[in-house]
């Protein structure tokens, strides 16, 4: 586990932030999540490969089991605009069993905008309105100019049209996950979901024509059909990958060789409260996938079960 050093940021703080840049009051409870505020929940299975073995004996990801999901939009705004291309989309699930659950939390990034936790409360801070009720822009330019791997996650998101679907976004997992195999070798994985069908976007003719909460009508639609399917995907590690710089990607990432875990089958919506009452806990992984080394990881550990605790 990283251990934080003494007098750094801390996850309470940085959850502090998140609450104070979606305009919560300081010391105000949030009755809303930190962050991916708005969201849908839904339901389905999961269907194992037959190669998901080769990669993890972990229970979750070999053998079928039901699915709790949640679709989302990130920051702490629960209006945020479905037609806001500067925030990310999110997928958060949960596989498996009692004895052998796992909670992955992916985005439509493949990098996090902070290093380390010092670094993300600095970044946040950084963004804070002003008197004028908007950040203070030399503020940010003077950040990024001296932190600019803070602005991979940025760049990355404005190079992409805007998503059409929450069903046909390609969501990304920013850890290197150890998972050890059916025959007990371990080796670091991403992980990747990806929409069977393929990724579905938008021109800006097309976006300025829908509505605010077009994600949540089109997913509805979608169900109904009966054509939401994701595939679970594992992207396998070379010599000397970074494992513990959640802010740059492996190389050639997008090239490299992936195995094929299994596909969730969304099929049906449930009501808020069935991913309200808990959380997607990062830490919560069944034998076979472990913890992920790099420090934003262990902070998100902490930090969700603090923003759960302030919903309650």
């Amino acid at each position: 586990m990283v251990q934080f050093p003494a007098g750094a940021a801390t996850p309470a703080s940085i959850v502090d932030a998140l609450n104070a840049l979606a305009g919560q009051p300081p010391r105000v409870r949030s009755r809303g999540r930190a962050s991916f505020a708005e969201g849908r929940c839904v339901r389905g299975t999961y269907i194992p490969s037959d190669r998901a073995a080769e990669i993890t004996r972990s229970q979750s990801f070999t053998k079928p089991s039901r699915v709790l999901a949640r679709f989302s939009v990130s920051g702490g705004d629960s209006k945020v605009a479905d037609t806001d291309g500067g925030v990310l989309r999110g997928f958060s699930f949960r596989l498996g069993g009692e004895d052998h659950r796992s909670d992955m939390l992916l985005q439509s990034a493949p990098v996090h905008f902070a290093r380390t936790l010092d670094q993300m409360l600095a970044y946040l801070k950084a963004r804070m309105p002003g008197p004028s009720g908007k950040p203070n822009m030399k503020k940010v330019k003077a950040f990024s100019a001296a932190n600019p791997e803070t602005l991979h996650q940025a760049n990355y998101i404005a190079a992409l049209p805007l998503p059409g679907s929450f069903a046909g976004t390609t969501y990304w997992g920013v850890h290197a996950f150890p998972a050890t195999s059916s025959k007990g070798e371990t080796r670091f994985i991403k992980f990747k979901v990806a929409p069977v069908g393929g990724d579905v976007t938008l021109t800006g003719d097309q976006a300025r024509a829908k509505s605010a909460d077009f994600l949540y009508d089109d997913l509805k639609n979608r169900i109904a059909k009966g054509d939401v399917r994701l595939n679970v995907m594992a992207l396998l590690d070379r010599p000397d990958d970074p494992v513990m710089d959640v802010t740059i990607r492996w190389p050639d990432e997008d090239a490299r060789e992936t195995v094929w875990l299994g596909t969730i089958v969304i099929t049906g919506v449930e009501a808020d409260e069935a991913c309200d009452a808990s959380i997607f806990n990062p830490a919560t992984l069944a034998e076979g996938i472990a913890h992920p080394p790099d420090e934003i990881f262990a902070a998100r550990r902490a930090a969700y079960v603090i923003s759960l605790g302030r919903r309650r």
